[in-house]
């Protein structure tokens, strides 16, 4: 959402972010005001954890998470932790707009109670619908708190909802009011200098990453072993808390870092093995590059799904990751030309989505 902020204060708007305590060194850095308005996320989850005799979603299958627990988690416990700092927030700061994120459900309530206009920012796909009905039961009771009826899906889409998804990608988007689209990402002008020193000269060069969330070194073992015969470079992230000498030794054209920028690698990657989440798989589509998606949690499968029917991408669920799999889905992806035809056609549409600086421009019009 960070764009959108530094789009609106570059144009001469007050903008505060209101958050829990992980956003603070990210808004601060970019000159970004920053109110703390809810306990950090951590703390949502022992709260959920209190309540729950097991362990929260223990034993369900992964692609039901978000079913799981965005009634209980972001729904019932966040709304719950989040509202009163949010309010006095807003009622200190006196917004014109009030911009939430999908998962933020205490945002369309503080804004109903000020009677101020509301934007939902998405992060990937639309929230599945049924899922979003659970949401507004789990929140309907705190709503009564304040005289107020749950609008239908938990009030996220009562004003406009700026959609960062291609429309060809989720075309849901064309079924509720009011969608402003937002670029998601921008390939770079000017590629800059490879980060990595490769091991095979000249070979194609694969990003791979599980993202920030679960990196399991385990799937990242079987995915390096499944392409370790392959003429290509593969450049491996495992985030900042593993090692990479934990996966050694390693395969003799695997790169493994903890972290690299993927702006600075994906301009000189020709394909992609990753997680399916939002902000990997845009960059990823802006850059036109056809991948193989292994989702391993909450939003991911829903992503991948819709790669695989774009046929911008293979796809291999978690009880399919093995050797034999996962090669074949990989050299399905950079050999069958459909998937780059796919993923470019996608990237013309990202690079055609309008900026935020488009964006907070139209936004502020709307509300005078």
């Amino acid at each position: 959402m960070l764009p959108l902020a530094e789009a609106f204060a570059a144009q001469g708007d007050e903008v505060l972010l209101a958050s829990g305590p992980d956003a603070e060194t990210s808004a601060v850095s970019r000159g970004i005001a920053f109110r703390r308005a809810t306990p950090g996320f951590g703390d949502w989850y022992e709260a959920l954890v209190r309540r729950t005799r097991g362990v929260p979603g223990d034993g369900l299958a992964p692609e039901r998470v978000e079913g799981y627990f965005l009634p209980r988690l972001f729904g019932e416990v966040g709304v719950a932790l989040t509202v009163d700092g949010l309010l006095a927030a807003a009622r200190e700061f006196g917004p014109d707009l009030i911009v939430f994120d999908p998962v933020l459900f205490a945002g369309p309530l503080v804004a109903a109670v000020l009677g101020v206009p509301a934007v939902q920012h998405t992060v990937g796909p639309l929230t599945d619908a049924q899922v979003l009905d659970l949401v507004a039961d789990a929140v309907s009771p705190i709503w009564r708190e304040f005289g107020l009826d749950v609008p239908p899906a938990a009030g996220v889409y009562e004003g406009t909802t700026v959609t960062i998804c291609p429309a060809s990608l989720d075309p849901s988007a064309a079924l509720i009011r009011r969608v402003q689209p937002l670029r998601p990402a921008s390939r770079l002008q000017a590629p800059p200098p490879l980060p990595v020193q490769l091991v095979l000269a000249d070979a194609p060069i694969v990003y791979l990453t599980l993202g920030t969330f679960s990196n399991n070194l385990n799937v990242f073992r079987k995915l390096l072993d499944a392409l370790a015969d392959e003429p290509f470079n593969i450049v491996a992230t495992i985030g900042t808390d593993n090692d990479p000498s934990d996966l050694a030794p390693l395969p003799r054209n695997a790169v493994v870092e903890r972290y690299i920028p993927q702006a600075e690698l994906l301009p000189h990657c020709t394909a992609a093995v990753h997680h399916a989440g939002a902000g990997t798989t845009f960059g990823i589509l802006a850059h036109g590059l056809p991948s193989v998606a292994v989702p391993q949690s909450a939003d991911n499968f829903r992503i991948a799904e819709l790669l695989d029917r774009a046929g911008a991408a293979t796809r291999v669920t978690p009880g399919d990751i093995d050797h034999a799999t996962i090669r074949s889905s990989f050299l399905e992806a950079v050999s069958e030309s459909h998937y780059r035809r796919a993923a470019v056609k996608l990237a013309e549409e990202i690079a055609s989505m309008p900026s935020a600086e488009e964006v907070a421009r139209r936004l502020r019009d709307a509300i005078g």
